[in-house]
């Protein structure tokens, strides 16, 4: 495509009409290292592409940063940052296209609206901690924080800009003899010692960019780059005119030694809530329309939090793909693992009742209303409980507390096995039947419905993994790689034997409709994929097919099996739709690749929401036309797995203890509840709970230690 001419003002006059299959529109500003455009994907996705400058694009070791901020912004892309939507840093000029995310950067706002009030300040300090701690628990340092590299949108402050960035465990380094970085908000040991550069240089900035939004200088001002450096390293910071309440934190970050500055989490912490009001970067249409009554019990912790909404016991359950074996054990509605093995039964007591809600009383004068409830569950370690239908009963786990059966109707404890272990195993359940924890290579234990009775004990080494749900059955993998079935009544085994055709299969999905579980193996080349359906209740194999590409099981639509399909880099780029009956597979491609998204099928629709809290609605009916129906940028960081629930709904709960709700037909954001941390801290976390639908309720878990209820039919009022 011959070059389009233009006379804007950034450095490079000539400049592509095309960066890969989207067309450049607009020059939205320009820097040292490129051009950025706006964009639009095919499905009409406002995106922010940056072009590299054509000088830059000659020189290996640039395009090796380039690569380099690519990944590091793949690494953290999410709640905090523009999510990156595609790159190709091979080509004759490298671009990356992120979404365009509406909104000033933070120099323009202070340009233009002079200083923040101490209120926004304080909103901003929380943001950017929070960005900081997600940025550096995936492992990239920025190095170059400073206002033009952070944006404000309604959702929260954005931090962009990853092109100086670096892992933890990069091996490449600074030259010698050059400065990469921004003088103002450059820490001293990116002036004396750039090689040994760690996170709390990030930190140090943060102070200096707080320090901008507060007073519209920096704390080391001067007209010379050379004059500030001095001062960064020599001189004390200028704090005059930050806020009296913030300026001893703020002093903090900006410490000469890097050891005596606060850490992200340690920032958050020291803003205490209520004064953290994460949520006050939601937009203001997502608030509830009026307060109710049960807002005055939610500042004190209690019950407006939200759950998200899991499938009923003994559906499918969504397996995300790339995450080997460890599936964990879920319930058919898809929750995440947190449970502990046994230890004594007693009945309730006083320290086991759920906490009241402030307008219970209120409340429970009409009978039609539903009546929020919360209920601690004392754990350790900042572990989250984990909680997985039965019919109508409701069981919940926790690190350091152990399983509990709550009464869905008010989180009262029925019964309760104690357990001080840290150890988090799985957490499971049978319709009707017995609950049961397990942890890999551990015990297998089960307790009576009614009373909480050890029912049975199995020792799990002798299989791959722990159990997937299947209705009355267990489903497991034996070390030699034999299928098996255990009662999960009594623990017996109800047949066991090798599938035809595998080494170690795992299994992934159960259809109830079917009474099928579904195992799957890749070959050692990735190049396809052996899926067997198994009866859970005799072992018996209804149908096995080699499929082309590296698959895994994510859901039944209309008796067809649909699967994700993975690339060489474990991305997620497509869906395919399985019709054992004919033999048939049908490939829908995603109109981008996913790293490791959860999926939920229904009907015809697959919803696929990424860890960073991209969500993507996807027709998948042969033929369908456009696959991709939505998608929504939900500005979370960290999501569980996505369940469904009456009404077009689609719940999730996040790792700062809200839950979400979006409507599957729009793909909007229809409700969200407030963060629930514990003492203000957000603990690290592999993998979050998934939420439960049990009638007309929601129930969700926080890192607080609590597990909640919330009206299902009513997000707005959250």
């Amino acid at each position: 495509m011959p070059p389009l001419r233009g006379t804007g003002s950034h450095p490079e006059a000539e400049h592509p009409e095309y960066a890969g299959r989207y067309r450049l529109q607009a020059c939205l500003g320009s820097g040292g290292m490129g051009v950025v455009h706006l964009a639009r994907s095919q499905s009409g996705l406002q995106l922010a592409v940056k072009v590299v400058h054509r000088q830059h694009a000659a020189d290996p070791e640039f395009r090796a940063r380039f690569r380099q901020e690519v990944a590091a912004a793949r690494r953290v892309s999410g709640a905090f940052t523009a999510p990156v939507v595609d790159a190709d840093p091979a080509a004759a000029l490298p671009w990356m296209a992120t979404l365009y995310v509406p909104g000033p950067t933070l120099s323009a706002q202070v340009r233009r609206n002079g200083p923040m009030s101490p209120a926004e300040l304080r909103r901003l300090t929380a943001g950017l901690a929070e960005a900081l701690r997600d940025i550096h628990r995936a492992g990239v340092i920025h190095r170059d924080l400073k206002p033009s590299n952070v944006l404000l949108p309604d959702s929260g402050p954005k931090v962009i800009d990853f092109g100086i960035s670096r892992p933890y465990d990069s091996d490449l380094r600074t030259e010698t003899g050059k400065l990469i970085g921004s003088p103002p908000y450059m820490a001293p040991e990116q002036f004396q010692r750039p090689r040994e550069v760690g996170p709390a240089a990030d930190v140090f900035a943060l102070g200096a960019v707080l320090v901008h939004a507060a007073t519209g200088r920096g704390p080391f001002d001067s007209g010379s780059p050379y004059v500030v450096a001095y001062q960064v390293v020599h001189d004390e910071a200028d704090l005059a005119g930050v806020p009296a309440d913030l300026a001893p934190l703020v002093g903090r970050c900006l410490a000469k030694d890097p050891a005596e500055r606060p850490t992200p989490d340690e920032i958050m912490a020291a803003l205490h809530p209520p004064s953290y009001e994460a949520a006050a970067f939601i937009p203001a249409q997502r608030r509830p329309v009026a307060p109710r009554a049960t807002d005055a019990d939610a500042d004190a912790g209690g019950s407006d939090d939200g759950a998200t909404h899991v499938r009923s016991a003994g559906g499918p359950v969504p397996v995300a793909p790339g995450k080997g074996r460890r599936a964990g054990l879920l319930s058919a509605a898809g929750a995440v693992v947190l449970a502990l093995a046994a230890g004594g039964v007693w009945a309730t007591g006083a320290g086991d009742a759920p906490e009241p809600d402030a307008a219970g009383d209120a409340v429970a004068q009409a009978p039609p209303a539903f009546v929020p409830w919360r209920t601690a569950l004392p754990s350790k370690g900042g572990s989250t409980p984990a909680c997985v239908p039965a019919g109508s009963a409701l069981y919940c786990a926790a690190a350091g507390y152990g399983t509990a059966r709550l009464d869905p109707a008010d989180g009262r404890v029925v019964w309760s096995h104690r357990e001080s272990s840290p150890e988090a195993p799985g957490l499971g359940a049978a319709p009707g039947g017995p609950a049961y924890t397990a942890a890999p290579g551990g015990p297998l234990r089960a307790y009576a419905a009614d009373g909480g009775a050890r029912l049975w004990r199995a020792d799990l080494s002798r299989y791959q993994d722990v159990p997937l749900p299947a209705g009355a059955t267990l489903m497991m993998v034996g070390q030699d790689g034999a299928a098996e079935g255990l009662d999960a009544a009594t623990g017996a085994s109800c047949w066991r034997h090798s599938l035809p055709g595998h080494e170690r299969p795992a299994f992934a999905l159960y259809d109830a409709a079917t009474g099928l579980a579904y195992a799957f193996e890749h070959a050692a080349d990735g190049s396809t994929t052996l899926v067997t359906a198994v009866s859970a209740r005799d072992g018996r194999t209804a149908w096995r097919h080699r499929l082309d590409g590296a698959l895994t099981p994510a859901g039944v639509s209309a008796g067809e099996l649909v699967l994700t399909s993975m690339n060489s880099d474990a991305q997620v780029t497509g869906l395919v739709r399985h019709d054992p009956a004919r033999g048939s597979a049908v490939r829908v491609p995603l109109p981008f690749r996913m790293n490791g998204p959860e999926v939920v099928v229904a009907g015809d629709t697959a919803y696929l929401l990424e860890r960073g809290g991209t969500l993507l609605a996807v027709d998948v009916r042969p033929g369908g036309g456009e696959a991709e129906r939505w998608r929504l940028e939900t500005a979370v960081g960290l999501t569980s797995a996505p369940v469904l629930g009456t009404g077009n709904r689609l719940f999730f709960s996040a790792a700062d203890g809200r839950l979400l709700a979006v409507d599957t037909r729009r793909g909007t954001l229809v409700g969200q509840t407030r963060p629930r941390l514990r003492e203000g801290k957000l603990g690290l976390a592999s993998s979050l709970p998934a939420p439960v639908v049990l009638g007309r309720s929601v129930v969700a878990t926080a890192p607080d230690g609590s597990v909640f209820a919330v009206e299902a039919d009513d997000p707005a009022h959250w």
